[in-house]
C-alpha cells in the first residue's frame, strides 16, 4: 500500500487518527520488547518446542477468531504459502528460544534487531545488487557494536548470542519471502495461517523430543498467556490495523525501539544490567540499524524512508 511520506501524514487520514495509530504501534513495539523477558521466564518450567507450540497455537486460535471471515475465504495457495512461512518462523523461533537459554534478555533484544541490517544485505546478494553506502556503513557500526556487546576477554562469542544472531538472519529471510508471497493473497489470513503452522511444528517436535504439558505454575501460565495474547495475537492484530493509518516512516522509527524496551523490561523486572562496553555496543548496534534503515536527503533535515516493511508475531 503506497503512502505519502513527505508530509508525514497518510492521504485521507487525519492527524488525530495517525497519532492514535502511532501510539498503537508504540504499544505493539513495547509488547514485542517484552517477549524476550516472558520467553526467558517460560523456559524455567517449559521446554523449547512445548513453549513454541503453546505460544503460537493459542495466538492462532485468538487471531483466527477475530478474523474468521477471512479464513473462510482462503484458497489452497494461501494455505501453502502459510505453510512455507510458518516453517521458516518455526526455525526462527527455535534458534531464538534456545538462544535465550544461554544469553541475557538485553543481548537478545539488540542482537535480534540486526535483521534490519541483514535484509538489504541479503537482497544485495540474492539480486546481485550492490548495497547502498548507508547499509555498508550501518553494517560496519553494527559489527563493532556486536563485538563490544558479546565478545569475552578470550575474544569468543557464547552460543546463545550466536543463535540470536542466526535468528535475526532467519527473520530477515522471512521478511523477504513474506514480501514475495503476499502480492496476490490476503496478507492477514496468510499471517494467521503462519501462526498456526508454527504452532503445529512446535507441537510435532515437542511430541517426539519432549514431554509436552500445560503450564503448571502461575508464573509459567503468565509467561505463556502474555506471549500468546499480548506479544503474538494482539501484537499481530494491532500492527496490522495501525499500519493502515500511519506512514512507513513512523512505523520504522517506532519499531527500532524494540531492543530498548527489551533492555528496559530486563532491568525493571529481573535487575539485568550490562557492562560498560555492553552498553556502548548496544548503542552502536542501534545507531547501525538506524543508519541502514533511514537516509538523510537534505542537510539538517532528516527524511526517513523505511527499507523494509516487516513485522514480528
Amino acid at each position: 500500500m503506497n503512502r505519502n511520506t513527505s508530509s508525514g501524514v497518510v492521504h485521507g487520514i487525519g492527524s488525530d487518527t495517525q497519532l492514535k495509530a502511532n501510539f498503537m504501534m508504540l504499544i505493539v513495539t513495547m509488547l514485542w520488547g517484552s517477549s524476550y523477558l516472558f520467553t526467558k521466564i517460560g523456559l524455567d518450567s517449559i521446554q523449547e518446542f512445548n513453549l513454541i507450540a503453546l505460544r503460537f497455537g493459542i495466538a492462532f486460535i485468538l487471531a483466527g477468531a477475530v478474523f474468521y471471515k477471512r479464513l473462510i475465504r482462503i484458497d489452497l495457495k494461501t494455505v501453502f504459502y502459510g505453510f512455507l512461512l510458518g516453517s521458516i518462523l518455526f526455525v526462527l523461533f527455535t534458534v531464538v528460544t534456545i538462544g535465550l537459554k544461554f544469553t541475557s534478555i538485553s543481548n537478545a533484544g539488540f542482537l535480534f534487531s540486526l535483521s534490519v541490517v541483514f535484509v538489504p544485505l541479503l537482497l544485495a546478494i540474492l539480486f546481485r545488487k550492490k548495497p547502498e553506502n548507508k547499509v555498508i556503513f550501518g553494517v560496519g557500526i553494527s559489527i563493532t557494536g556486536i563485538a563490544l556487546l558479546t565478545l569475552t576477554n578470550e575474544l569468543t562469542i557464547n552460543s546463545g548470542d550466536f543463535l540470536i544472531i542466526l535468528g535475526a538472519l532467519f527473520y530477515a529471510i522471512l521478511i523477504i519471502v513474506t514480501d514475495k508471497l503476499t502480492k496476490n493473497v490476503d496478507s492477514i489470513a496468510l499471517g494467521i495461517l503462519q501462526l498456526g503452522f508454527t504452532g503445529a511444528w512446535g507441537l510435532l517436535f515437542s511430541l517426539f523430543l519432549e514431554k509436552p504439558h500445560l503450564p503448571d505454575t502461575t508464573k509459567s501460565w503468565v509467561s505463556i498467556l502474555a506471549l500468546s495474547i499480548l506479544c503474538s495475537a494482539i501484537g499481530f492484530i494491532g500492527q496490522a490495523c495501525a499500519q493502515k493509518y500511519t506512514t512507513p516512516t513512523h512505523t520504522g522509527l517506532i519499531f527500532s525501539l524494540e531492543p530498548v524496551f527489551a533492555a528496559l523490561f530486563a532491568f525493571i523486572f529481573v535487575q539485568e544490567t550490562l557492562q560498560a562496553t555492553g552498553y556502548v555496543g548496544a548503542i552502536l548496534i542501534l545507531i547501525g540499524i538506524l543508519t541502514a534503515k533511514f537516509t538523510v536527503k537534505r542537510p539538517f533535515r532528516k527524511r526517513f524512508n523505511q527499507t523494509v516493511d516487516g513485522s514480528e508475531f
